[in-house]
């Protein structure tokens, strides 16, 4: 009798314990879906503009990537479940200059959400026209890149990335500015950031004699301007397509009067014709990031940072 007593009160207990478990479980789920609830949702176009969001929002807000990882933003054609997450954001942030050819359509379909605040991140930026060489490239594709005029890759500049962040501080603190002090505080921080490798890198690169590089395609105007060099790439601004073969004796010519030691290649341009034309001047392959994508799990600073010193042992 005693042993089905004990039998009975232990089981109760274990029960009793389970639940207060369950409970316990459920409770963290709970709070778990009200913090998400009560971060501000930001969807940002690329790559560049999430980390600046993550940067500038920390853990306040929740930041999604609309073009997928691997995918190119001139290529990406938004599908009903990216605007359906689009009309539940409190954001929406765009690098702009036409780097998203696909955007007027999107603004269209959620121009009647009056809850979606929405940031083109290039508002007060220095652009840059595209030159001749990286036009020629791609005068025949560049109808819906912002007509060929401007350079699009902004965030490849740190200067231009401080104004980007900038205007997603701006936003944040619009449609949360309660918290106003804590953004401005992250904006701070990130934008030190930016000036100290900058600082860094213009010392060191301004001290070399020469500041010519060659890359898989024309996208790093804006690094060019904030460090006095000079870019070569194989092909323009969008990357596209094979260089002919007058375009190749040229790229060879040019390599091997400028001393260049480095191709540097991208994820999005094809490697074979950077080992190529490595291969005839004797010079090796080395990637750069174009940072459109999240690459080796490395962060915008980590990216930026790794390009400055590979350019700069490139030519040292």
């Amino acid at each position: 009798m005693f042993k089905k007593l004990l039998t009975i009160m232990l089981i109760s207990t274990v029960g009793v314990g389970l639940s207060g478990c369950n409970i316990a479980v459920n409770k963290k789920q709970v709070n778990t879906q009200e913090g998400n609830a009560s971060k501000i949702k930001i969807v940002a176009s690329i790559n560049p503009v999430r980390e600046f969001a993550q940067a500038v929002g920390g853990d306040k807000v929740e930041v999604t990537t609309l073009v997928p990882e691997g995918v190119e933003a001139h290529d990406f054609e938004p599908k009903p479940k990216d605007i359906e997450m689009l009309s539940k954001a409190n954001i929406f942030a765009y690098s702009g200059v036409g780097m998203e050819g696909w955007l007027d359509k999107v603004l269209q379909t959620v121009s009647s959400k009056k809850n979606l605040n929405i940031v083109d991140t290039s508002e007060g930026a220095t652009l840059m026209k595209i030159d001749g060489d990286a036009h020629d490239e791609d005068k025949e594709e560049d109808h819906d890149h912002n007509d060929g005029e401007y350079d699009p890759h902004l965030w490849l500049s740190l200067k231009e990335a401080k104004v980007q962040a900038l205007n997603i501080k701006d936003a944040l603190i619009k449609v949360d500015e309660k918290n106003k002090d804590y953004y401005e505080k992250n904006y701070t921080e990130f934008a030190g950031k930016l000036d100290s490798l900058y600082d860094e890198y213009k010392k060191k690169i301004d001290a070399l004699p020469n500041k010519n590089f060659v890359t898989g395609h024309t996208a790093f105007a804006y690094l060019c301007r904030d460090f006095g060099l000079i870019q070569k790439g194989i092909s323009g601004i969008r990357a596209e397509g094979e260089p002919t073969p007058q375009k190749m004796k040229e790229l060879v010519e040019y390599a091997k009067k400028n001393n260049i030691k480095t191709i540097f290649m991208e994820e999005m341009a094809s490697p074979k014709v950077s080992e190529t034309l490595a291969k005839e001047v004797g010079a090796k392959v080395e990637k750069i990031y174009t940072i459109e994508n999240k690459e080796d799990n490395k962060t915008y600073l980590e990216m930026m940072k790794d390009n400055l010193e590979k350019i700069y042992n490139s030519l040292k």
